[in-house]
């Protein structure tokens, strides 16, 4: 079976719909999923810079401090 390479681009389109997707089951209204993945990128320093955390943990303390600092976000 022959490997094809992936793009840049279509990587990040595949990220985008995994964040979309996560802040949807973390309670994100359907209509601010976009927004929500952008600010995401946005809060990450802010959201870790006192954190021990690693790995997934890394991504719920970041939902967790978007949920506290941007509420209109969600349901």
């Amino acid at each position: 079976m022959k490997e094809e390479e992936v793009s840049v681009e279509e990587l990040s389109y595949e990220l985008s719909m995994v964040l979309e997707a996560m802040f949807y089951y973390a309670g994100v209204k359907k209509e601010k999923l976009e927004e929500a993945a952008k600010l995401y990128v946005e809060c990450i320093d802010d959201a870790l810079e006192n954190s021990d955390a690693s790995g997934s943990d890394e991504v719920i303390e970041i939902v967790e401090y978007m949920k506290k600092h941007h509420p209109k976000l969600f349901k």
